[in-house]
């Protein structure tokens, strides 16, 4: 038997004799020596006066990246907080639903944000459709002298050529229903009523076009200021208007030509099927090809129909206007053609009762309620031209108004222009420049530096 009994003089054998306690051996690695408490385990706090592990938060200490809070401390960024705590800012509660993150280009809040700013009466988020018509009435209704009194100047002159096309007309069917009456007829007489009838619906075309043209601009321009609560005098729309008058009017030239020339393949190949004397298959292609021109004809006009406010307010010439307007009713066609199929109802049905009065004036100084005749009075030719004025200063702003209006909501649905023209509509005495910038696409907002204006064409 081997003795382990230490001799004296010799140090203890580790793992023998009484004197082998734990207290006597050094701690092995990772263990707490004498007097030392054992680090908490993972997830758990230290005791009174510990000093916690590494990564591990003391008493009253915030908890790192990704480790659970104490007992009221808050909760890292991002993650939820503990049962009974308060959530930090912005952020949803235990059992609330999450805030609504509207999608880009709506407005805070949503398109239908209640208590959006309307310094023009017309609130600065995406419209209704409420929201238009009632956006162009009120447009009326606050600047009525650069609205109504606009388009009355405007048409009244337009009117004094139409009125002379119709007196014209009316002495020539005179002239000739005499010449009739009498069994002779003059045909140096006739070409030359002819002509002179030609010249005069040449004139009175070219003064239309103008017209329309210059109401369409100033009409754009005011209203455009009045969606920021500014108002306008005629003379200062006159003033912003001026030098894009000759984009309005290009405009409106190519708008004209497209819709023309979509009906050559139509004629063309209709005049073909004639002439080869296949008389069933022209006509039914002359029934279902003129059912599609007609509705190619709607989309064509309702997808360029915003070119004229992107030419007075964005400033681009004619080309990047109708490519703009393109693209701006792109996946909105159908709503642009209900507002606007809805809004040519209700300005027709206004029109006709505007109308009701002056058709009874004419009936009492000798008129009729068709067309000029021989027997129509030169007194009803004149009240009939009245009417036409009166009626078309009512309801052209009420036009006008829904195509800016329906331009504005593109832009803040697409774009998110309302918030641009919130800050803008701070700025009360924004300066020309100013103002043609805050419309470009972009724009960065009033304070900011615009872009050089694009050439006209």
């Amino acid at each position: 038997m081997t003795d382990n009994t230490p001799r004296e003089g010799e140090p203890d054998q580790p793992g023998t004799g009484p004197a082998d306690q734990p207290g006597d051996q050094p701690p092995a690695y990772g263990q707490p020596g004498y007097g030392q408490q054992p680090a908490p385990e993972y997830g758990q706090q230290p005791g009174y006066g510990q000093q916690p592990p590494y990564g591990q938060p003391g008493y009253g200490q915030q908890p790192g990246y990704g480790q659970p809070p104490g007992y009221g401390q808050q909760p890292p960024y991002g993650q939820q907080p503990g049962y009974g705590q308060q959530p930090p800012y912005g952020q949803p509660g235990y059992g609330q639903p999450p805030r609504y993150s509207p999608p880009p280009g709506y407005g805070p809040g949503g398109w239908n944000t209640a208590g959006a700013p309307q310094p023009g009466g017309i609130p600065l988020r995406p419209l209704a459709l409420g929201d238009i018509l009632n956006g162009a009435i009120t447009a009326i209704r606050r600047n009525p002298a650069a609205t109504v009194g606009l388009a009355a100047i405007v048409l009244g002159i337009s009117g004094i050529a139409t009125t002379a096309v119709a007196l014209a007309l009316h002495g020539s069917l005179t002239n000739a229903e005499t010449g009739l009456s009498a069994g002779s007829v003059d045909l140096n007489n006739l070409q030359n009523s002819l002509a002179s009838l030609g010249v005069i619906f040449a004139v009175s075309a070219v003064v239309g076009l103008i017209a329309l043209v210059v109401l369409t601009g100033m009409l754009t321009a005011v209203i455009g200021r009045g969606v920021l609560g500014q108002q306008v005098s005629i003379g200062q729309a006159w003033r912003v208007v001026r030098p894009r008058l000759a984009a309005v009017f290009g405009v409106t030239l190519l708008t004209w030509l497209i819709l023309a020339v979509l009906w050559i393949p139509y004629v063309v190949i209709l005049i073909v099927l004639i002439a080869t004397h296949l008389t069933v298959l022209a006509a039914i292609f002359g029934i279902v090809g003129f059912l599609a021109m007609i509705a190619a004809e709607v989309i064509t006009w309702i997808r360029f129909s915003l070119a004229p406010p992107v030419v007075v307010l964005e400033q681009l010439g004619p080309a990047a206007a109708l490519r703009r307007s393109w693209q701006l009713v792109s996946r909105s066609f159908w709503r642009l053609f209900g507002i606007f199929l809805l809004t040519v109802i209700i300005v027709t049905i206004a029109g006709l009762i505007l109308q009701i009065p002056f058709d009874i004036v004419k009936s009492l100084v000798g008129g009729g309620f068709g067309s000029i005749g021989a027997t129509t009075s030169t007194a009803s030719i004149i009240v009939s031209g009245i009417g036409s004025i009166v009626v078309g200063a009512i309801t052209r702003p009420v036009l006008a108004g829904v195509t800016v209006l329906l331009y504005v909501d593109m832009r803040m649905r697409k774009e998110g222009l309302d918030l641009v023209l919130r800050d803008a509509a701070q700025n009360q005495q924004m300066t020309g420049e100013e103002f043609a910038g805050l419309w470009r696409a972009g724009a960065p907002g009033p304070g900011a530096a615009a872009p050089a204006p694009p050439t006209s064409w």
